[in-house]
């Protein structure tokens, strides 16, 4: 079946509501949802949103600074800017949207403090702030007559010119994107969806690794689409662990203990009680997160414990509770009363600091293809992400590529004579014991060898298996009718690859990229 549209949105985070929001009023907008509308990293951020709205003490160069200082210099500047300055518009936007921010009992704000900032700028509904303004979109999407969701919904490949028999290549100029082929797990029965303009946002690829905060859907599919399309990817070697995941074996996504609560005032501590950030930054506990990683990882592995310990008992219990009710609530489940008693915490892949290059516009290097969020590369970031600056900077970007797709949409035709999806092929019964197993391998493999530190070897090794399993994933696929299981072992298989070559190609350590070999710093 084909469907046709002006605009593909393939994800439901912050990034693409925001677009499909934007983009409504001048044309019919698709929603493709891998699971339903809840279910997406913007739902688990903690912590809240960077923008500067106290004036008498904060600015906009403070804020472009920090960015700067935390991307250890290799931010682009012109992206740094952009997102700072258009940050507060942005906020008023999300606010009429229906999204709710703290306020004190003057009416300000009520702003928080995270590592790396020089001042207090953090926007935040209690501890839940990614799900006030999941849920806030998730209501205005709902009630826009323009906007049509497809939940459980699987993009499997953008469509290029490669699907109308052209040899494409990475040196191919003038690459198009006519829409996708998606998956509906329903039936499963594969769509074709034709667009003018494509928008990417399917969030971070966090189930690359073993221990994530992030929700089962961050797989990389995006970014794995746009690598086989030959789209630019860059800066994939920078991922962000976040250092203080609840440590609770077994649990997947794990929880996220948020860094504004080490803000607040809550300490590092080793199981005997013991401080030790201060060993390795005189910021102690309120480090940027790659140097409290790579701190954690190095107390855990040299005592050989399983995690560390924030202790938060010095505050007042109240003021705690009523700071970070989920955090306490969720705590309490498992008999621990963080009032009382110190907080179990270890590092978990968090956040992708790269993915699709894009422009200020939120333009790919293929034509009518935006990627905005966790999946796309902006320059914002550099080698390590503020805290904070993620949710804004997919707004501002959402805004941006919407902005552009408005201006371009009349000139833009839809590409009729793209064929059906081919899904002639077999599934046998043990095919899925194989993608199970395969998957546990990537995500073995990827935290052992290419996680907060590297080496030459280990990273040598990582590749040398991940190829078998290339090899063995590709060819299961060409014989097997297309599932989701299948498709989402490719993309996390893609990703680590993308992850891999581009740590192997950095010589130096820089940010969240720490390897061993070369543990300085190149001049830049």
């Amino acid at each position: 079946m084909t469907h046709k549209f002006d605009f593909l949105v393939i994800g439901s985070g912050i990034a693409g509501m925001s677009f499909a929001l934007k983009v409504a009023e001048k044309g019919r907008v698709a929603v493709i949802c891998k699971t339903g509308l809840e279910e997406a990293n913007t739902f688990y951020a903690q912590g809240g949103i960077a923008s500067v709205t106290n004036t008498l003490v904060d600015n906009f160069e403070k804020h472009i600074e920090d960015t700067m200082i935390a991307g250890d210099w290799i931010s682009d500047r012109a992206a740094v800017e952009k997102v700072v300055r258009e940050a507060p518009g942005q906020i008023k936007e999300l606010i009429d949207w229906g999204v709710s921010f703290d306020k004190d009992e003057n009416g300000k704000f009520d702003l928080h403090k995270e590592g790396g900032h020089s001042e207090f700028r953090i926007l935040h509904h209690q501890d839940n702030t990614g799900a006030e303004i999941q849920d806030s979109l998730i209501r205005a999407l709902k009630n826009h007559p323009k906007i049509k969701v497809f939940e459980n919904h699987f993009a499997i490949e953008i469509i290029t010119q490669h699907h109308l028999g052209v040899n494409v290549t990475r040196h191919t100029g003038n690459i198009e994107c006519y829409g996708a082929y998606v998956l509906d797990q329903n039936t499963n029965h594969i769509h074709t969806f034709l667009s003018k303009t494509t928008l990417i946002a399917t969030g971070g690829v966090g189930n690359v690794y073993r221990t994530t905060t992030n929700p089962p859907v961050a797989t990389g599919d995006g970014i794995a689409m746009v690598y086989r399309a030959k789209g630019d990817v860059k800066d994939m070697e920078f991922i962000q662990f976040h250092p203080t995941a609840l440590y609770n074996p077994g649990e997947r996504p794990s929880f996220l203990i948020t860094e504004a609560m080490r803000g607040y005032g809550a300490v590092l501590k080793t199981k005997d009680g013991k401080e030790f950030m201060q060993k390795y930054d005189d910021r102690r506990s309120l480090a940027p997160r790659d140097i409290v990683a790579r701190a954690i990882d190095n107390e855990m592995k040299t005592r050989g414990d399983e995690c560390v310990y924030l202790d938060v008992t010095h505050k007042d219990p109240e003021e705690t509770k009523n700071h970070f009710p989920n955090i306490y609530q969720k705590c309490l489940s498992l008999g621990i009363d963080i009032t009382k008693d110190y907080i179990p915490v270890a590092p978990a892949a968090h956040y992708l600091c790269g993915g699709i290059k894009v422009d200020l516009d939120a333009r790919t290097s293929i034509k009518n293809l935006y990627a905005v969020g966790e999946c796309s590369c902006t320059g914002l970031h550099g080698a390590n992400r503020l805290a904070s600056n993620s949710l804004i900077e997919a707004v501002v970007y959402a805004d941006a590529a919407a902005k552009h797709a408005v201006k371009v949409l009349p000139d833009i035709k839809i590409q009729e004579n793209i064929p059906d999806w081919n899904d002639e092929g077999t599934s046998l019964p043990e095919e899925m014991v194989l993608i199970t197993q395969s998957v546990r391998e990537v995500e073995q493999l990827m935290s052992a060898y290419v996680g907060i530190v590297r080496s030459n070897l280990r990273l040598k090794r990582a590749l040398d298996r991940l190829e078998i399993l290339y090899r063995e994933t590709e060819d299961l696929f060409q014989r097997s009718v297309v599932t989701r299981e299948i498709c989402e072992l490719r993309n996390i298989i893609n990703v680590g690859y993308l992850i891999i070559k581009q740590a192997m190609a950095r010589k130096e350590s820089r940010g969240l990229h720490y390897t061993i070999d070369y543990p300085k710093k190149n001049k830049i």
